[in-house]
């Protein structure tokens, strides 16, 4: 303690140090050892060398480019879809959920006790092509008759919005759930409608929520490979898929390594992008 007294200035970096630890430990190092393997060329009968192959870059790029484009489509339309769906519902749960809060933000986050893979198969009874949804919408003209939802990118986009909802719907309402509500008196006593004090108050005090959650939606589906391996075909294939066929089936570590880097990177990207559009900055003000 005496120590700590007269290094004051060394606390901050001492609570920092587990964090940093974890993130050395399973990000740095694993991210090393990735990058290694994606410069190596070989096989497995013959044994991988590690040989600067740059080509496995280019060639990962060139010949799975439409997956990788697939994949960022398929995560942006289901962060979108999400949101749609979840701001709506933990408005409502943050204002107007009353003593009932604890049950609802329970039922939002009860999907993840059963395991990701079984809700995801439970799509393929729910989207059947006997099953009641699609009778519905065939009735209503949107399927056509003898149409199907299983095995399209609807199918897909649909079993990703619904696994990573949650992800979304959270931050959304914690965000929500901190905003005065008398900040919202106020603007409707100045004569603004509730329109307006939602699109001038509530909206932008919930821009950290829009921003975590849409960051923590669009980046594990954009890898996602189970909802497009169960609910759709080969057509519909994201580079999850691919990533996942060149690691445990075609055994190409170099390749499979490289396709994981590129991912990696284009989400950065999308990522910087992103946040620099709505400003981080801004939203920490």
């Amino acid at each position: 303690m005496r120590f700590l007294h007269r290094h004051k200035g060394l606390i901050p970096y001492l609570l920092l140090a587990p964090g940093l630890a974890f993130l050395a430990l399973f990000f740095v190092v694993p991210s090393y050892y990735l990058a290694h393997t994606s410069l190596q060329e070989g096989s497995v009968s013959v044994g991988y060398t590690f040989a600067w192959a740059w080509s496995n870059y280019t060639d990962a790029i060139s010949a799975y480019h439409e997956q990788f484009t697939r994949s960022l489509v398929y995560a942006g339309v289901a962060t979108a879809l999400a949101f749609c769906i979840s701001y709506p519902l933990a408005y409502w749960i943050a204002f107007r959920g009353g003593r009932w809060k604890s049950l609802l933000l329970l039922l939002v986050i009860a999907p993840f006790f059963v395991t990701y893979l079984i809700r995801t198969l439970a799509w393929q009874t729910i989207l059947a092509d006997e099953g009641l949804v699609v009778s519905v919408l065939t009735t209503l003209g949107i399927v056509e008759e003898g149409g199907r939802l299983l095995a399209t990118s609807t199918a897909v986009v649909a079993g990703i919005t619904y696994n990573f909802l949650p992800f979304m719907a959270l931050p959304l309402y914690a965000s929500l759930e901190q905003i005065d509500g008398r900040l919202i008196e106020a603007a409707e006593d100045l004569y603004a409608s509730k329109l307006h004090a939602f699109l001038r108050v509530t909206l932008p005090l919930s821009l950290p929520g829009v921003f975590a959650g849409t960051l923590l939606t669009f980046i594990p589906a954009a890898g996602d490979f189970i909802n497009a391996e169960l609910l759709g075909t080969p057509r519909q294939s994201m580079i999850g898929n691919v990533i996942q066929s060149k690691f445990l089936v075609i055994t190409d570590y170099g390749q499979a390594a490289a396709l994981s880097f590129v991912l990696m990177a284009a989400i950065l990207v999308a990522v910087l992008a992103y946040t620099r559009v709505l400003g981080t900055e801004r939203l920490a003000r």
